[in-house]
Order: C-alpha cells, then structure tokens, then sequence
C-alpha cells in the first residue's frame, strides 16, 4: 500500500507529461467551430462614428453571394500582416469582404483604415464585442467564409496568408459560387 502512495505522484507527473506532450503536436489555428454550416449569428452592428457612407453591418447584407467576414482591429499587430492579403482578395480576386471592427476606438480605427486602406463593403462597429462573441471570435484577426445562403462554411483563425487564399479560401469561393 505504501509503495502505491509513492508511486501515485510518479503517475501523476507521467500522465500530465503525456497530455502536454500530445497538446504541443496540434496546431492552435486548428480550432474548430460549431457554426460551421450553420446560419451567421443575426446582428445589426452600425458604422463605425465618423465612417464614410459604406453604412454598418448586419447579417441581412450576408446573402445572395459568396462573402468573407473579417474581425479585425486597429490595435492588432497581426491584423495589419494580413491588411495587404484582404485588400487583394476584395479588390483584384472579386470577393466580397465585411469588416467586424473588434473592440477599438472610433478615431484609432478611421485612422488605421485612412493609412492602410479600406477593402471593406461595409464594416460594423463591436465596441463592445458582444457580436463577435456570437460569432465565436476567439482573438483577432479571425475570417469567415459566408455562402449565398448565409452560412459560415469556413473559418480561419488568425491572419490569412497568400497559401491559405490560395489553397483554401479561393477553392472554397469558386465550389460555393458553382453550387
């Protein structure tokens, strides 16, 4: 009885060892998301203050075509590593891309679209995160695929890269378009 005692920390630190091991062999952007196929939350964020007339954003602009939902935010460093990836989807790879403004302050964000551009259709202002809860955001800058019928039918946590548009994002665009 007492060798179990001393062998039960032994155990103990050989299973927790195990299940950090096997932790490290996932790939944290591999996080998987219950919305899939399902419809996008129902929302109705307005403009950012101070916006250009491109209105806010609710769930009633996502259908009818093929659209990309972007939480991103001015204070994000790995938003801005994406910006140039975004901007080239909406404006020379024809897809329809929405903003979700996470949390930020009105004047920072006019400002970062002012600097880097706006690719954005349209953008809605979560100051206050609540609609980017609905949607499952885990950490900016997060991506959803959107099919005509209003469904997330991707989701992509982190920035987007040229290799995952490429290999992921436009197949999927092109296949939803076709069906």
């Amino acid at each position: 009885m007492r060798r179990l005692l001393y062998l039960l920390p032994f155990l103990l630190f050989i299973g927790v060892g195990v299940a950090f091991y096997l932790g490290f062999q996932r790939d944290p952007r591999d996080i998987p998301s219950a919305l899939i196929d399902k419809p996008a939350p129902t929302f109705d964020l307005p403009a950012i203050p101070g916006q250009p007339a491109t209105g806010g954003l609710s769930s009633a602009k996502l259908t009818g075509d093929v659209t990309l939902v972007n939480v991103f935010a001015s204070w994000c460093i790995p938003c801005k590593a994406e910006h140039p990836v975004i901007t080239r989807l909406s404006r020379e790879q024809g897809v329809t891309v929405y903003g979700i403004n996470y949390k930020d302050k009105p004047e920072d964000a006019l400002t970062w679209l002012a600097r880097n551009g706006n690719p954005y259709a349209a953008i809605g202002a979560d100051q206050d995160g609540r609609v980017s809860i609905d949607w499952g955001v885990y950490g900016v800058p997060e991506s959803y695929l959107i099919d005509r019928q209003g469904r997330i039918r991707f989701k992509h946590v982190g920035p987007l890269t040229p290799q995952v548009v490429e290999e992921q994002l436009l197949p999927m665009v092109k296949h939803l378009r076709q069906g």
